[in-house]
């Protein structure tokens, strides 16, 4: 974390310890920088896990060795490194992954399958295998460390340490979900658009939880863009121990199984929206909200264009009421659209509606709100019942810099 704190940053949560989850972190040495970066989870015998990961078919060897195991539905440990993404490495990255399994299951007396392990950093250099191992093994010898530390550990170009929790009731017991997540640029939907990690101990069957993480993941991870780009290493996955006593959820009619969707859906709320906040170089958080499309999914698909708009984004950043900007968006999208029923509107205030500008206009609470830190837009389709709200940030200078010499 080498940049300036973003802006738009919020204030790491306290949260509490979960019954069977254990974490620990050290440093493996991936860069040249002194900070840990490798986290270890250990997590208790029989705990469920459920996953969501990239489509990018670059992918890393941990994405596709993930999306495998997850079927299984148990998991003993995670790994995460950072500093090296271990992409597009070929057989040298899966047996660096392979060989972070068999090291962790031997430890833990567990099938490699129930082992998980990410990377993220620069891509095209093998993960070095003895780094790793010794990483581990002094991860091992540590003390278990606390939620920020392990948040601080993940991160790469990100600013500050993202968490959420959130608690619910279920079956009488209160059962409490904790997440981390790191993320910053190469960010854009297709699922998972960055690392994220959930952790409850509530207990619930392993399908069930894939089922409800799909769902949550579709409504937060997958309406977030911060550059257009989706990494190959992005991965979401939930943990639950079990330890809270509760009734297991198998399905929706399972005593407290909405209460406990809810609280899952906040926090992947709340981790998307971290996430965006922390958008390299941003100063500005931008919600894009689209009504009267011919449905959600296009009206989701219309958002992003607007989103990912790179002209749409740098007026923000300048504070520039252009509005024009917006429709062009809408237009390229190619989802159903009607230029004389389209509506344009920043933070309230209407610029223009059924397809010309409103002739008592006034820019004034507009170019106010442009001043702001969290930005509307507001788009009106006119043409049904769907709609979306998707979240991005501000296309600055900042983020020039920071890719330019993120090898460095």
């Amino acid at each position: 974390m080498s940049h300036a704190t973003s802006p738009l940053a919020r204030p790491f949560p306290a949260i509490p310890p979960i019954d069977g989850v254990t974490l620990h972190v050290a440093r493996a040495g991936y860069k040249d920088w002194g900070r840990c970066d490798l986290t270890y989870v250990e997590l208790a015998e029989g705990t469920a896990v459920a996953g969501v990961f990239t489509r990018n078919v670059c992918c890393s060897s941990e994405v596709e060795l993930g999306r495998d195991n997850v079927r299984q539905g148990q998991a003993r440990a995670l790994v995460v490194n950072a500093g090296n993404s271990n992409a597009f490495t070929g057989y040298r990255g899966r047996e660096a992954v392979e060989a972070i399994m068999d090291q962790v299951a031997a430890h833990l007396g567990c099938p490699r399958e129930q082992v998980f392990v990410s990377s993220t950093g620069v891509i095209g250099v093998p993960l070095p295998k003895d780094k790793a191992r010794a990483g581990i093994e002094a991860a091992l010898k540590t003390v278990p460390c606390t939620w920020e530390d392990a948040a601080e550990t993940i991160g790469t170009t990100d600013t500050f340490a993202k968490g959420a929790l959130a608690t619910a009731m279920v079956d009488g017991k209160t059962v409490t979900l904790a997440a981390i997540i790191k993320g910053s640029g190469m960010i854009a939907p297709d699922m998972a658009t960055m690392l994220g990690y959930v952790f409850t101990d509530c207990a619930i069957a392993p399908a069930f939880l894939q089922q409800l993480l799909s769902a949550a993941s579709d409504r937060s991870f997958n309406c977030i863009t911060v550059d257009s780009d989706t990494s190959t290493s992005d991965t979401v996955l939930a943990f639950a121990t079990g330890k809270a006593g509760n009734t297991e959820l198998s399905r929706f009619d399972s005593p407290g199984a909405d209460a406990f969707a809810a609280a899952l859906n906040d926090v992947c709320h709340q981790l998307a929206h971290l996430v965006v906040r922390d958008g390299e170089g941003a100063s500005k958080f931008i919600a894009v909200t689209v009504t009267g499309a011919a449905s959600d999914d296009s009206a989701r698909k219309v958002g992003l264009a607007i989103a990912n708009s790179p002209l749409v984004k740098t007026a923000t950043a300048g504070e520039d009421a252009n509005w024009g900007r917006v429709v062009m968006a809408v237009g390229k999208a190619g989802e159903p659209a009607d230029r004389d029923r389209l509506s344009i509107g920043f933070g309230g205030t209407w610029c223009a509606r059924e397809g010309l500008p409103l002739a008592d206009y006034d820019e004034a609470p507009v170019a106010a709100h442009l001043k702001g830190q969290d930005i509307t837009i507001e788009v009106d389709l006119g043409l049904g019942e769907g709609r979306a709200t998707v979240w991005t940030c501000d296309l600055t200078h900042g983020y020039i810099s920071i890719n330019a010499d993120y090898r460095s």
